[in-house]
């Protein structure tokens, strides 16, 4: 077991307020799980925001270690880190801005999305700078010895590896149907100058997450006939993927090359009105916890937290959870989260503080040090996180996604069926 706040090792001998306990040995079983679900299309796991909250690059060496073919994030920073953490698989980011770090990406044998002229231009102006200076630390690794050319660089010279997206009806990244024709002839002209490859032909559903949503099938179709374009002109990607984790869970017409999976392989059902995580086998990865901070007797009438929104029915019991909104704990969840004190479900009381809130225990007591269960797989009755997504009005995406750094991760199940201990969060 490891434990890492924000990336840095704790000291062993000091006891944690709190923790978010990742189990690795989960995170492989859910890879496992939706491979099976989409058995001839390789698998990418997305491990962008930090794995979900969950630690990217402990999460990112599960994934590969449980046959993920793929690693997906969202920025080219997030990929770098990834790299520099030793990652050396096949590795998609997709959001870059004007000025973006193109080269860095090409140079580190990252794939990049691109979804309009602008990025085709950028990305192919960096691939020739990547080119050069390659050739150039080519020729000052020459070195003479005894009459003959030794050459200590890698010498493969540099070809940038894009990913074209459609945006076939989601309305958000990827490049407008209107002008795809443009954009594959641009990217067929960069590969006949040799400076780019394009590697695949992507595109995001909308309502994936709402089976039977009319919107699924018009976007396939444009997806379909994007592919066919691009194929006309003369690209021919390795993949080609649209499926997200509810597509891979509920739309195998959608399966393609690749499905990227992202909240799923984290134990989170996207589609938890068609059935819960474990309904689709798959387990909650991270628990949040919390040791009780204070416990207290007040009376009948007592205001508690800020704006008395809360006043206690009746003599009772408090019990004071110390983590709050800058922890990621949902402030709109005041007066509705779950919480596991002494084996029941309590209720949080009045309003979630920055670093603390509190629950009324009733006619039940608990000692200072007892453990708060905010949410896990929910094998010892504790709520889920789509249980807190539903107190506060949100998806479960966000409830996992938010928990802050200053909460220290703890990662178990590092070693089993085959994962390596992780060294960072």
């Amino acid at each position: 077991m490891t434990a890492h706040p924000g990336g840095a090792p704790t000291h062993p001998a000091l006891p944690m307020r709190a923790r978010a306990v990742v189990d690795l040995a989960a995170l492989r079983d859910n890879i496992r799980a939706l491979r099976a679900r989409a058995p001839r299309a390789e698998l990418m796991a997305v491990v962008k925001s930090d794995a979900y909250g969950h630690g990217a690059v402990p999460c990112a060496r599960a994934a590969r270690a449980a046959g993920a073919s793929w690693l997906g994030t969202a920025t080219p920073e997030e990929a770098l880190a990834l790299r520099a953490a030793g990652d050396t698989g096949r590795l998609l980011c997709w959001l870059f801005t004007p000025g973006g770090p193109w080269r860095e990406a090409i140079e580190a044998d990252i794939d990049v999305s691109v979804s309009g002229m602008w990025a085709m231009r950028e990305v192919t102006t960096a691939a020739r700078e990547a080119a050069a200076r390659e050739a150039r630390t080519h020729d000052q690794d020459r070195v003479q010895d005894r009459g003959q050319y030794r050459d200590r660089g890698q010498g493969r010279g540099r070809t940038a590896r894009v990913q074209l997206k459609i945006d076939s009806g989601l309305g958000r990244n990827g490049c407008p149907p209107g002008d795809w024709l443009e954009l594959v002839h641009a990217a067929r002209a960069a590969e006949a100058e040799g400076v780019l490859k394009v590697t695949g032909i992507w595109s995001h559903f909308a309502c994936a997450d709402e089976p039977g949503h009319p919107s699924i099938a018009a976007q396939l179709e444009v997806y379909r006939d994007a592919v066919a374009v691009a194929e006309r002109v003369g690209l021919r990607p390795e993949v080609r993927h649209i499926a997200n984790s509810p597509a891979t869970l509920t739309l195998p017409e959608s399966h393609f090359d690749l499905v990227r999976t992202g909240v799923a392989i984290y134990g989170v059902s996207p589609v938890p009105d068609v059935g819960s995580a474990s309904d689709f086998g798959l387990r909650q990865v991270m628990t949040l916890s919390a040791d009780i901070a204070l416990v207290k007797r007040v009376p009948a009438g007592h205001g508690v937290s800020y704006g008395h929104q809360y006043l206690t029915p009746g003599e009772t019991t408090l019990a004071l959870i110390p983590v709050g909104y800058a922890d990621g704990i949902p402030r709109h969840a005041s007066g509705a989260g779950p919480v596991l004190v002494g084996g029941k479900w309590r209720t949080v009381a009045g309003r979630v503080a920055m670093d603390q809130f509190v629950v009324d225990l009733g006619g039940d007591s608990a000692e200072v040090g007892d453990e708060a269960v905010l949410f896990g797989p929910g094998d010892r009755g504790e709520p889920t996180a789509e249980d807190w997504a539903r107190a506060a009005g949100t998806i479960a995406y966000e409830i996992v996604t938010r928990i802050g750094s200053r909460v220290p991760r703890v990662y178990v199940g590092e070693g089993d069926d085959g994962g390596t201990a992780a060294t960072g969060a």
